[in-house]
């Protein structure tokens, strides 16, 4: 119980510095001052000076953050003002569109990475480990920006952007993982009596890269997030992702504030997961 209680209390603490980190870091950017709507000449100077009044309270970033913390206890995450929401609802509305299309994306490239992995690694065929090696290379030099981009003038499915972004990370990872898993000295032992491909796989090879298999699960949620902002806002899907977008092109702060926090607990909560889930593999092999 005190693990668990230090582990909630690691990362309330992350979540605060996220947050705050994430806040000054908008109120310094350049131009955080300009809203696009005192452009607009048809508005009279006092319309643009309470325009500038409406942002005045945002320039202290102390003041902020502590009035944001204490909404945020009562369950008030403020409106935005890009979308004039409440950020509370926008959440609601887009988490589970982006947790669809990570889903998704997640499960295709996974699957993908660890067929090919294992294929490669058990044939043992320099042709086959070369074609899967380049394959890799490839999807890992494409930002996913320019993937959605190709995606779009194919009128594919966006999930599959997210399942060629996390693809070749999982891939080389697990074929290195299964390459040092076939060449333990036990694996010699246990082919000289004779025990089949697939035995050894199952019983000599996933207990012991399983654990760490399930270490690398918790990094790909973030690495599917990361790549849900620029596939959601390319392809026109209403996820978290193009909310981010949209709140980062209007300076939105209390809608970036709380983006951050979101994502924040969310990648914690995969890798302390994955994490949790790789120690219960091993106290169940030893």
């Amino acid at each position: 119980m005190p693990k668990i209680v230090r582990r909630l209390a690691t990362m309330a603490a992350v979540v605060l510095v996220g947050g705050l980190l994430s806040a000054t870091l908008v109120r310094l950017a350049p131009g955080f001052d300009v809203d696009e709507q005192q452009l607009d000449a048809r508005l009279s100077s006092e319309s643009v000076a309470t325009l500038r009044r409406a942002r005045a309270h945002d320039r202290n970033i102390a003041g902020f953050y502590l009035h944001y913390l204490g909404r945020a206890l009562r369950g008030d995450l403020g409106e935005s003002r890009t979308l004039n929401r409440p950020v509370r609802k926008l959440l609601a509305e887009r988490l589970p569109v982006t947790a669809r299309l990570a889903g998704f994306g997640l499960l295709v490239g996974w699957l993908c990475a660890v067929l090919l992995a294992l294929g490669a690694t058990m044939t043992r065929r320099v042709a086959c480990d070369l074609a899967a090696t380049v394959l890799g290379g490839i999807f890992l030099s494409l930002p996913a920006a320019v993937l959605a981009l190709l995606f779009v003038f194919a009128n594919a499915p966006a999930y599959l952007v997210i399942a060629l972004v996390v693809f070749p990370k999982v891939f080389s990872y697990t074929r290195n993982l299964l390459a040092k898993s076939y060449n333990l000295p036990h694996l010699l032992t246990a082919y000289a009596k004779g025990v089949g491909r697939l035995q050894v796989l199952i019983w000599h090879v996933l207990p012991v890269a399983g654990a760490q298999l399930l270490a690398v699960a918790g990094i790909s949620v973030s690495i599917a997030l990361g790549a849900a902002i620029p596939v959601e806002a390319l392809c026109g899907i209403a996820g978290i992702g193009q909310l981010a977008w949209q709140a980062a092109l209007g300076r939105d702060l209390p809608l970036l504030v709380n983006l951050t926090v979101l994502v924040t607990v969310i990648t914690l909560a995969a890798n302390w997961g994955s994490e949790f889930a790789g120690q219960s593999f091993r106290t169940s092999e030893a």
